[in-house]
């Protein structure tokens, strides 16, 4: 079969040479939002809306985050993560921060042979549309070992899509563990106060300093006019510019949401259980996709019914892990009720809300 190639030698290069045949960043487009598409009030740390990205935010006004459909031009995306300034922070405080973070398990980043001599460059890329002009700054962190490395960029023109692509070096020194914890961490920076920006710019990996870690950083919370929109975020392996970089990699959205519930995952209403006595059965709950650890579960409102088949409704507020929660198989509830008999096989469904859930898994 002929191989045809397109563009320059070194856009081919680039992508024929690319050592993972899935992104390394999941939902990189910003596709899927199984939690919510918009939440406001955003003060703190959290992971609201897009799936895989996270923010780290403290002392740096309060926002929006949303899933918006202003993206760059002819790319190919659909989505981006938005985020709305609703009361800004002109004056920052010494530990204000606010970044866009991806944490990666250190399974996945075994490819980068970090702690040995043939430590691995990285190239991250990205479009974003940020309202300040002026230097930005970029920031991987290692978890295993307490190292970073940080890049800056410069944004030429407010309110604008720009493509980012920045270079950073292997790390010779630090090693990732090769485990399901999390390995290697990257934040875009938008907000950062003197704590992050009194010391030198960490361009080369060195133990965790928080005063080298966002030096020069803009401040993009100063009004409340501000916008700021992010989408196509990609790493490679390897050192490349704007010219030699691969293309983004778009996978299906099902590729990409199944990629996700290994993470998080929603759950409708069908179930089945056991009953244990007169006042108490287990309900299991299985799983979409294996996940990444035994997740924590969060009920999708004020509460639950039941609406067990022969057994009228069974109503919890709290229900409780009743067993051991599986990564494989799912988990079992445990589920107070009443007028119960012992050891017979319930069927039914739960209480949805308005999206079709009943528990979040994390």
């Amino acid at each position: 079969m002929a191989l045809t190639l397109h563009g320059t030698v070194a856009d081919n290069t680039a992508v024929l040479s690319r050592q993972n045949a899935k992104p390394l960043i999941i939902n990189g487009d910003m596709n899927v939002t199984q939690r919510a598409t918009s939440k406001t009030g955003i003060t703190g740390t959290t992971l609201q809306v897009q799936d895989r990205f996270s923010d780290v935010m403290g002392a740096a006004g309060t926002w929006t985050q949303t899933k918006s459909t202003d993206v760059p031009t002819g790319q190919g995306f659909t989505s981006s993560m938005k985020w709305d300034c609703t009361t800004a922070k002109a004056s920052l405080d010494a530990g204000s921060v606010f970044s866009v973070r991806y944490i990666f398990e250190g399974q996945d980043v075994q490819l980068l042979k970090y702690g040995s001599s043939n430590a691995e460059k990285l190239t991250l890329s990205f479009w974003i549309k940020s309202p300040k002009t002026g230097t930005h700054v970029l920031s991987f962190y290692q978890y295993d070992d307490a190292r970073h490395v940080s890049k800056a960029y410069t944004i030429s023109s407010a309110n604008t899509y720009q493509k980012v692509v920045c270079s950073i070096p292997g790390d010779t020194t630090g090693v990732i563990d090769n485990d399901t914890g999390a390995g290697l961490g990257v934040e875009i920076a938008l907000v950062a106060g003197s704590n992050y920006t009194e010391g030198t710019l960490a361009t080369a990996w060195a133990a965790y300093n928080d005063a080298n870690q966002f030096v020069g950083q803009v401040n993009c919370a100063d009004n409340t006019s501000n916008n700021i929109f992010i989408t196509g975020v990609q790493l490679e392996v390897g050192e490349f510019d704007a010219n030699s970089i691969a293309p983004f990699q778009h996978e299906s959205f099902a590729d990409n949401f199944f990629r996700c519930q290994r993470y998080y995952q929603n759950q409708g209403a069908n179930f089945y259980g056991l009953t244990e006595g007169t006042n108490f059965f287990r309900m299991q709950v299985p799983f979409d996709k294996p996940m990444r650890v035994a997740p924590s579960i969060t009920a999708r409102g004020s509460g639950f019914k039941f609406n067990a088949r022969y057994l009228g409704d069974h109503t919890t507020d709290n229900p409780t892990i009743a067993s051991a929660a599986s990564t494989t198989f799912g988990v079992w509830l445990g589920v107070s009720g009443s007028s119960l008999t012992n050891n017979i096989t319930i069927y039914g469904r739960s209480q949805q809300d308005a999206a079709g859930q009943f528990l979040a898994l994390s």
